[in-house]
């Protein structure tokens, strides 16, 4: 008949239920009442080890305590089988004195079961040696950083180590790593419940009514907010960071600051042009401004028209085209100056300006200069190209010849930029919005910036060399914003 396994304490690694063979013998059923057996429950089951605590002839059940199933440690106490699934059973040790007449007497355990093979066996097996370590209670130790024994697979068993001498490696391994195995729980661990124990909020009010008495304050509070750094800014600083530390003697009309929060503030053309007078006197030459101007200018439009990833030896095929827009002034030649640096970075410079009889000292000097390079130099607007070019430098307004507005050339050049879509970087535009032709993306302001206005576009600025104590004589207190660079970008505040 068939007969279901009842479990104590149901675990989820063994089966739900198994077969057993019917029996109707009771004859001495409670002699073998702690004997360790094995008894093999088939392919399906496996094997089952433990010490028998209840033998029932009515019901036909055989209970293990302590058990061990495909040589893991249980996780119940108990397990009972019922019937035909024992296939084969083994008495591997039987309690009490006179162990050999037990012995001789092992065929009496057929009378309790019938139907189930039983075999003998008198000499210590490895089930044999493990029960014996875990009848003591401190002997049976678990290593807690390695798999758990509840998760392997049931036909899994540890390897056992070899190498060991005179058992000294494995003591060492039970201090280190193992554990009673009695201490360990049956049920998986809250983190949850006992996090939920914890009040954050009143023990940071405790931190801070302590820190309220004792004056200290303590690093991470809840009410600081993490500072953010850059990848070139220093973590540990010796003096906390002044972010104004350029002051000028006039109210500025406007102020901008740098990526790294230092506030720059504007000043008035009267201001700048008598900086650049004062600097000139103390040997900052128009000719030095203007080569500094030109590289400044160069190293920003090369960046625009994609640096490294666009000017290399394997890109001679998309050699980017650049349009210089020049006027008759001061201006123009800072223009003349940038296009010959861009032309020596192989880049193809068409340089517009007009025709005029007589021409600055500056300018004629510039222009010896670019007609060394490959740049291409034009006087009219038809020589300029049909096609969208990479970058519009635009040159061609000035802060004091506003006549220049009215002239032909002027007015046709200005269609020309505005028809041909390329973005425009604008060289020291004048502050006036109505002195601008030509919108532009970018403007590039000279050692400090003037009140731009919106059509300028987004604002950099570049180093031209005027030395500190220059500013000073003038009457603005000087520290350089640039750090490691000749160009940095403004923001507006």
């Amino acid at each position: 008949m068939l007969i279901l396994l009842q479990i104590v304490n149901p675990c989820t690694s063994f089966p739900s239920q198994v077969c057993a063979h019917p029996s109707s013998s009771t004859r001495m059923a409670t002699d073998w009442l702690g004997s360790i057996v094995s008894i093999n429950c088939g392919e399906s089951l496996g094997v089952y080890q433990g010490r028998v605590s209840a033998v029932d002839q009515v019901s036909q059940t055989i209970s293990l305590t302590r058990p061990f199933h495909n040589g893991v440690k249980c996780l119940v106490p108990e397990v009972t089988f019922r019937a035909g699934d024992i296939t084969e059973l083994k008495i591997l040790e039987i309690p009490g004195p006179g162990d050999s007449r037990q012995c001789g007497d092992l065929q009496q355990m057929d009378t309790a079961i019938p139907g189930v093979s039983c075999q003998q066996q008198c000499s210590k097996s490895y089930m044999d040696r493990h029960m014996e370590t875990l009848s003591q209670s401190k002997g049976f130790r678990r290593r807690h950083n390695s798999w758990s024994s509840s998760s392997r697979h049931p036909n899994q068993v540890t390897p056992k180590k070899s190498g060991l001498k005179n058992g000294q490696m494995k003591s060492k391994d039970d201090e280190c790593f193992g554990d009673d195995i009695d201490e360990i729980p049956d049920t998986d661990f809250d983190f949850e419940g006992n996090l939920a124990l914890f009040d954050k909020a009143a023990v940071f009010e405790e931190i801070e009514i302590y820190e309220r008495r004792s004056g200290t304050r303590s690093r991470g509070t809840p009410s600081e907010k993490p500072a953010r750094y850059r990848h070139d800014e220093n973590i540990l600083e010796s003096e906390p960071i002044v972010y104004r530390r350029i002051v000028v003697p006039q109210n500025p009309h406007k102020e901008f600051c740098t990526d790294s929060g230092l506030v720059v503030p504007s000043v008035s053309y009267e201001l700048h042009k008598k900086l650049l007078a004062v600097a000139e006197k103390h040997g900052l030459t128009l000719e030095r401004r203007l080569e500094m101007t030109g590289v400044c200018a160069s190293q920003m439009a090369l960046s625009l028209l994609g640096g490294p990833n666009r000017l290399n030896p394997k890109n001679v095929h998309q050699r980017p085209t650049v349009a210089l827009l020049c006027g008759p002034h001061v201006k123009g030649a800072q223009g003349i100056s940038c296009g010959r640096h861009l032309s020596n970075h192989d880049v193809h410079v068409i340089l517009f300006l007009p025709n005029f009889v007589k021409m600055l000292e500056s300018i004629t000097n510039e222009l010896n200069l670019f007609s060394k390079t490959q740049g291409q130099q034009v006087s009219s607007v038809k020589d300029l190209p049909d096609t969208p070019v990479d970058l519009v430098i635009n040159c061609l307004d000035c802060h004091e010849n506003a006549f220049l507005r009215d002239q032909p050339w002027y007015k046709a050049v200005v269609d020309w930029a505005n028809q041909n879509r390329a973005p425009v970087l604008s060289i020291d535009p004048p502050i006036s919005e109505m002195e601008l032709g030509i919108d532009a993306k970018w403007s590039l302001a000279l050692g400090l910036p003037l009140p731009l206005g919106e059509r300028a576009g987004r604002v950099y600025l570049c180093d031209i060399g005027i030395p500190q104590k220059v500013f000073q004589e003038v009457g603005i207190n000087y520290h350089s914003p640039f750090g490691c660079k000749f160009v940095i970008p403004l923001h507006s505040t």
